[in-house]
């Protein structure tokens, strides 16, 4: 036998040298693909810093500070963003990519959107604008990456698959933005504004939300998706606001209308010299306790529920005119 004592080398000094580094291979291509995605979509990605005079306890003037993402959009220097980022904002300061922090001014926004847009004071050459996507042919697996500034840490990559399509987001406008995209790819506060790009490098969203009990990523976030935007965004830039069409309905609940087993838009109320006022369209007799018109079509294009209705109608501008097809006592007119 033998015995080796583990206090041997009690009191004699080691020395150590560094490991000899060992040589790796190639990146693996998703590896390399990820990483021309962030450094092509990087530049265009901002972190935007807002403040705001609030009055506080005493009467004492507090400036409240806030934070959040954004990206450019053209070579004029507007840059989109969530309107919660900027909202109430009295001071906008926007840092690029390349560190240089630039003020910004308010451009126009829409809260039913949750989409803002806001300009730059100077704009430096070099400012690169996003490329821009569809959400049309997008399909549920596909790779996603997020881009922004989560609590304050800026140039932050996270990356995920889309998880849903077609997802309803509640706004602070009181509507509710569709076909919202679902993805498992990492937001946290911070990120909101900022873009969500596809494997290509467009732009197919734009963080808004997240669904959490601690307030901290928890495997769902949301983002508007790219055709809302690239319809929102010019409209914001060239009047300040998107005012949505309407035909001046009140509609009943989605889920009272499917507990009672009725395919299309019931109507609840018609406002008073409406359109709908105007054509003749009825809503619930709550004292007969019978229903009034059901919206069955919008030119041609059959729409089964509310959200159906709002997509067909954010086609048109106001001021055109729309074919209804509207059930009235199990007739169509």
């Amino acid at each position: 036998f033998i015995y080796f004592d583990r206090y041997a080398d009690r009191g004699r000094r080691i020395v150590s040298q560094p490991r000899e580094i060992v040589a790796r291979g190639d990146l693996a291509d998703y590896e390399n693909s990820t990483i021309s995605i962030f450094n092509a979509a990087a530049p265009s990605v901002v972190y935007i810093f807002t403040e705001n005079a609030e009055s506080g306890f005493f009467g004492r003037r507090e400036i409240r500070q806030g934070a959040g993402s954004g990206f450019l959009w053209d070579g004029y220097g507007h840059v989109v963003t969530n309107f919660h980022v900027i909202q109430g904002a009295q001071s906008i300061q926007v840092r690029l990519d390349t560190g240089e922090a630039i003020r910004a001014t308010f451009v126009g926004g829409s809260p039913d959107h949750d989409l803002a847009v806001i300009r730059l004071r100077s704009t430096p050459d070099s400012i690169r604008p996003i490329p821009v996507g569809t959400s049309t042919d997008l399909a549920v697996g596909q790779a996603v990456f997020a881009i922004g500034n989560p609590f304050g840490l800026a140039r932050t990559l996270t990356t995920g698959v889309i998880s849903a399509l077609d997802r309803r987001l509640p706004t602070a406008g009181g509507r509710e933005v569709v076909g919202v995209i679902q993805t498992d790819a990492a937001i946290n506060p911070g990120n909101s504004g900022g873009p969500l790009i596809d494997s290509a490098g467009r732009l197919i969203g734009v963080n808004t939300a997240i669904i959490s009990e601690s307030g901290s990523f928890a495997g769902i976030g949301f983002a508007v998706p790219v055709d809302v935007v690239n319809r929102v965004v010019p409209k914001l830039i060239t009047n300040g606001k998107v005012p949505r069409p309407g035909i001046g309905i009140i509609v009943l609940d989605e889920e009272v209308a499917a507990g009672l087993g009725v395919l299309g838009v019931v109507i609840d109320r018609v406002a008073p010299g409406s359109e709908a006022d105007r054509i003749g369209l009825q809503g619930i007799d709550y004292r007969n306790r019978t229903l009034g018109d059901i919206i069955v079509a919008v030119d041609n294009q059959k729409v089964k529920n509310i959200d159906e209705f709002i997509r067909v109608l954010e086609n048109y501008e106001i001021g055109q005119s729309v074919m209804l097809d509207v059930r009235r006592n199990d007739q169509i007119r």
